[in-house]
């Protein structure tokens, strides 16, 4: 009955009430979509940097980390990337030699990191080779001696092309500096220009062979899972299991990206609650109204035994149904314009730059999932129940003698 009663007294006032709702509406469109897109540019970057960058999980001698010196190796990598793979949770395993170097050109010369690969297995791991377009070359491919494939970054800071020269000086194992003729055979582009302009990637056996590298050893293994939720879990695994060694997951080499995978949901709910606090005020305001408006008839219905709990939840009622309506409204078109764009994207290519140098695609594609859904529909509930708070405490005061012979 009071359910009822509640529902049709929002439409007393239809103009007023569809303002409110109108207003509740856009919030909530306006919350639900920015979630999205931020949730969106987050997921699609976490994704790139584990398919090219990082994998779920690396494993390096302890001291490499601390200056990445071509001393400090795995000791036998190639039974140790044999025995993980035989795990059930990893999706492929690859090792790497990875060493810093001068690439000089003719033209130019810089600092780069030179990562020897096995580009058969490297493809299991990492997905570089599909980052190079037809028109920039091959995979390895095509180039008979010393093959490397680079970033397009670096690519137009060192002036070069496909089938272009390249000279990288490095330190051998015996400390004497190496220099090696390099060609290019083909040049990649991810969303990450930093990455682009700092990594070559050479084949494990040419690198090896300049440096006097023994072949069985490696400097990192990079580990794909079939599952990125089981990162932490099987890091700890694999710590436990080689004590000697260091692991580390996605988090932990991208500590910024970890952080900010982290704090997604406290951010998205905060930015939420923000909007609905605004929205509360004008909620507060409209129902302190419609009390006003209506002392009389409050004070008849105390009059004639309506009880101070049902006049509460009769007005607490009507606020939370305006407050849904709006929400579930806001909602729906928000969940409308996330699909229409979720394949899409919406292209932010005027700002790519920017974007490309923190590692952004310049595309976006929105998506959120179906549990912030959920609590933004609790969040509205709970804002309509807040809002109703003053109005119906308002109502109760009223005196029904005084109230029955109020003339509006």
């Amino acid at each position: 009955m009071i359910n009822s009663i509640a529902w049709k007294n929002i439409w007393r006032n239809k103009l007023r009430s569809l303002v409110v709702i109108a207003a509740v509406t856009f919030g909530i469109l306006a919350a639900v979509f920015s979630a999205a897109l931020m949730n969106g540019m987050v997921e699609r970057r976490l994704r790139s940097a584990i398919e090219l960058e990082t994998s779920h999980i690396q494993i390096h001698n302890p001291k490499y980390l601390e200056n990445k010196d071509l001393y400090y190796f795995i000791n036998n990598a190639d039974s140790l990337v044999a025995e993980i793979k035989k795990m059930p949770e990893i999706k492929s395993a690859s090792k790497r030699l990875k060493i810093m170097a001068m690439a000089n050109t003719s033209s130019s010369g810089t600092g780069v990191m030179v990562n020897g690969i096995v580009p058969e297995k490297e493809k299991l791991v990492t997905g570089i080779y599909n980052k190079i377009l037809d028109s920039s070359g091959t995979y390895f491919d095509g180039v008979k001696n010393n093959p490397v494939v680079i970033g397009q970054k670096l690519a137009e800071k060192l002036k070069i092309k496909v089938k272009s020269k390249v000279i990288l000086t490095i330190q051998a194992t015996d400390g004497t500096m190496v220099s090696g003729a390099f060609k290019v055979a083909g040049i990649f582009e991810t969303s990450n220009s930093m990455f682009d302009e700092l990594n070559i990637f050479a084949r494990f056996s040419d690198l090896a062979r300049l440096t006097s590298f023994d072949i069985n050893n490696a400097h990192e293994i990079a580990i794909l899972l079939n599952d990125t939720k089981l990162s932490d879990d099987f890091a700890l695994k694999i710590s436990r299991q080689f004590s000697t060694l260091d692991t580390m997951t996605w988090k932990e080499i991208q500590p910024d990206l970890g952080m900010t995978v982290e704090f997604l949901n406290i951010m998205l709910y905060f930015s939420l609650i923000i909007i609905l606090l605004a929205l509360g005020f004008g909620i507060v305001n409209t129902m302190l109204m419609v009390v006003l408006e209506r002392v009389k008839e409050l004070g008849i219905l105390m009059a004639i035994g309506m009880n101070k709990a049902r006049i509460f939840k009769m007005i607490m009622l009507e606020t939370i149904y305006l407050s849904l309506t709006g929400g579930i409204a806001g909602l729906i078109f928000g969940i409308v314009l996330i699909q229409i764009f979720q394949y899409s994207g919406i292209d932010v290519s005027a700002y790519g730059e920017g974007f490309s140098d923190i590692g952004y695609d310049a595309i976006i594609y929105p998506s959120i999932g179906w549990d912030f859904y959920l609590g933004t529909v609790l969040l509205v509930i709970l804002t309509g129940i807040i809002a109703s708070i003053y109005p119906a405490r308002k109502a109760l005061k009223l005196n029904p003698a005084e109230a029955v012979r109020t003339e509006i």
